[in-house]
């Protein structure tokens, strides 16, 4: 009878709990970081591999021998929509049959609420850049990875149904407390299309943009300070080249008007991090729409910090009160 039990007991440990140890053996890729962290957080179960190294504009990034390998083997594969070389790549493989695993593109995602926002400012066509930045569309992303991942791997779903719910519930709730101090008619000049996601589901419109589209070239700055002097704020991305960036910064100064800084790419970290930190940048910036820039200015720079500390710790305890609610 002892005997018995000890083997009861051996089993019951080999079994794993919540489909944990099952997901470590699935694989999800993603074609960026920022693609990576939705999934990641969203799935914390399962192994995320990134194609795109950090720093690498994934415009010009090429797939490797070991990657090609490595998307064969993955079960889940998520991209940014299509629009980058190495998803349009990923693709093809898929039609060869090289990937055998579900890989992810725009059409899977609008089924689950995800859009294109607009380019007001160069003839109104869709804006595939950036699309990640738009909390709706995250949540759109990690909709589509969860039917996905339980298409392939059912003996999980239940954890992979859960850790999504947990993941919208984070993301909604950071989303409603934002949502209720944004003002009403904003407008902003931004540095580059995929600047505008960050701002469009808050209720901002992007009139115009420094940097139109990939292939063309900057408009001057002094072309654009009729514009700015008319808008709301002046958006940039922290990681762009610095030619933007200072251009970014003296349309500010010319135009009078506040810069908020964001990051579009990041490397590493939790999703709802970056949209609480890039939101609260931009929020700082609304609050302060008269003042112009001054990005060198330790005294600026102190109230920046001060600000967005504030700002977040709002913003996290609305979230904390709505999901403790729920």
């Amino acid at each position: 009878m002892k005997r018995l039990a000890l083997i009861i007991l051996l089993t019951l440990a080999l079994v794993p709990l919540n489909g944990v140890s099952a997901q470590e053996n699935v694989t999800v890729v993603a074609t960026i970081a920022p693609i990576a962290s939705i999934v990641q957080e969203a799935f914390p179960g399962v192994k995320v591999e990134v194609i795109v190294p950090p720093g690498v504009d994934p415009h010009d990034y090429q797939l490797t021998a070991q990657q090609v390998e490595l998307l064969s083997k993955a079960r889940v594969i998520v991209t940014t929509g299509g629009h980058l070389p190495v998803e349009k790549r990923i693709a093809e493989l898929e039609q060869e049959g090289t990937v055998t695993g579900k890989a992810l593109f725009v059409d899977d995602y609008m089924k689950y609420g995800f859009h294109y926002a607009k380019e007001y400012w160069y003839n109104g066509k869709d804006n595939p850049h950036g699309v990640w930045l738009d909390p709706y569309n995250a949540i759109a992303i990690a909709e589509a990875t969860e039917k996905a991942l339980i298409e392939e791997d059912p003996a999980n779903a239940v954890t992979y149904e859960r850790d999504f719910e947990k993941f919208r519930e984070r993301v909604l709730a950071i989303v409603e407390a934002y949502k209720a101090l944004a003002p009403k008619n904003a407008t902003a000049v931004i540095q580059m299309p995929p600047d505008e996601y960050a701002i469009d589901w808050l209720g901002i419109k992007a009139v115009a943009s420094i940097k139109p589209e990939e292939e063309v070239p900057a408009i001057g700055v002094d072309q654009l300070v009729p514009t700015a002097k008319k808008s709301s704020l002046i958006v940039y991305g922290s990681d762009s080249s610095e030619q933007l960036k200072n251009a970014a910064i003296e349309l500010a100064q010319k135009s009078g008007k506040p810069l908020a800084e964001i990051t579009v790419f990041w490397a590493s970290g939790n999703y709802t991090d970056w949209l609480i930190k890039n939101t609260a940048s931009i929020m700082k910036a609304l609050s302060t729409p008269e003042k112009p820039a001054k990005p060198n200015n330790a005294e600026n720079t102190a109230v920046t910090y001060a600000f967005l500390a504030l700002v977040t710790g709002i913003v996290l305890g609305t979230a904390l009160g709505v999901i403790l609610k729920k």
